[in-house]
């Protein structure tokens, strides 16, 4: 009798050409695609040169994005990016972005249709999870895994055990997918999940836009996570189908899958949260924050930077003014979503305010540049990290919130909730 399995064990089964397949087990499966950028994909471009390998197992299953330090900051930066640049034109790798056709590599790849349900997705960047949301087994990998992939499109996995979380209840005000995620840490700490297949359901998950879903799948290795996924739906589907220029498949878990653990929260409980440095398992919801004045807000990354995210803080933030000496920086993730912004009138709404907004990129995420933090500063920023210097100054603090969070305490000068300014 066939094994009952998760929709993370049905994928690589599937791509291991295998019937079934059980935690723990060694499956070498084939790789549906490749990701690098400009930080990591240097690395595995040395490596794959070293092989001396003549060609890349297939120039359209290989994406490169220059989105961490682009637009390029210094001499260092801008040698990276060429070295993918070159690469892609030696190989005539098909998925190479750069320049103004470049945005948040996560963000980026769904909109132009190049993860789909059912795929293995690898990149050499821990939040490749985001892929989850689509129901794609997508994880981080190191530059050398990145390499061999590189070269013979296939990969290795042990087969994760999978943790169900289930989300009842009804959502409250200004309470999105980042509340859920930070919930969630919170709850589990960030080793709560560690190489586990995290699978989000429930009746609040299945009425989620796909927004929401992509930052909780990011979110999900700040849990330990190998991957975070969601079954896909009809939301799913009208998310990908006008994007998608091939064939895919869709799974789903078995009702008598095994789990290492289920888990249920009830949402009706859960107010916008706000995670405290130096983790992002410190959260406290929004009535518990207490007064944090703040030096900066970010708005923007692979987490909270999508359209859905710049509609919420420009709902927010309009008619007020950024506090005094605060500054807000809005960074819009891919090239589409920046013109939609301003086609919206969003970007018109932020300028109004007083914000600074920035071209697609990671930018002040990773402590890149575009909103470096001095010793002593906090800020207050959309992003999935918040560890020591992980925005600047060693000294320096970050905390994490939602949109709608971040573009009322951008006004306040502190954090606060969006009904303080209502």
């Amino acid at each position: 009798m066939k094994r009952a399995m998760t929709i993370a064990e049905k994928i690589l089964a599937a791509h291991a050409g295998m019937e079934s397949v059980e935690p723990g087990q060694l499956v070498e499966v084939t790789v549906d695609l490749a990701l690098g950028n400009d930080i990591t994909a240097p690395l595995a471009i040395k490596t794959f040169r070293k092989a001396g390998i003549g060609s890349v197992f297939d120039k359209d299953r290989i994406a490169l994005v220059a989105d961490h330090f682009t637009p390029n900051k210094d001499i260092k930066s801008a040698e990276q990016a060429k070295v993918l640049r070159d690469f892609s034109c030696e190989h005539g790798i098909v998925h190479h972005y750069d320049g103004g056709e470049t945005g948040v590599e996560h963000v980026l790849l769904p909109e132009k249709g190049l993860v789909l349900p059912g795929d293995v997705v690898i990149g050499a960047d821990s939040h490749t999870c985001t892929y989850g949301a689509m129901g794609a087994f997508a994880t981080g990998v190191g530059s050398t895994d990145l390499a061999a992939t590189m070269m013979t499109g296939k990969t290795w996995f042990k087969v994760p055990r999978s943790k169900k979380f289930v989300y009842t209840g009804e959502l409250l005000p200004w309470v999105g997918g980042k509340d859920l995620i930070l919930y969630t840490i919170g709850k589990i700490g960030v080793d709560g999940a560690l190489y586990i297949a995290m699978e989000f359901t429930g009746p609040v998950i299945d009425s989620l836009p796909m927004a929401d879903r992509f930052t909780m799948s990011n979110m999900a290795i700040e849990a330990g996570g190998k991957a975070g996924l969601i079954s896909p739906d009809q939301i799913t589907l009208d998310y990908v189908r006008p994007r998608a220029g091939r064939d895919f498949t869709v799974f789903a878990s078995d009702e008598s899958a095994d789990y290492a653990d289920v888990t249920e929260f009830d949402c009706s409980t859960i107010e916008p949260q706000v995670a405290f440095p130096h983790l992002p398992e410190n959260t406290r919801g929004i009535s518990e924050v207490g007064d944090i004045p703040l030096d900066q807000v970010v708005i923007g990354s692979c987490t909270n930077g999508r359209i859905e995210d710049l509609a919420l803080a420009a709902e927010v933030i309009a008619g007020y003014r950024v506090a005094e000496n605060l500054r807000l920086i809005v960074l819009p993730t891919t090239p589409g979503v920046y013109a939609e912004a301003m086609e919206r009138g969003y970007l018109k709404t932020f300028l109004e305010s007083g914000a600074v907004i920035g071209p697609p990129t990671c930018g002040p995420c990773l402590g890149g540049h575009m909103g470096i933090l001095a010793k002593g500063e906090r800020a207050l920023a959309t992003t999935n990290r918040n560890f020591v210097g992980r925005m600047g100054h060693p000294e320096s603090e970050v905390y994490l919130s939602n949109p709608a969070v971040a573009a009322a305490s951008a006004v306040l000068g502190r954090i606060g909730s969006p009904d303080e300014l209502r």
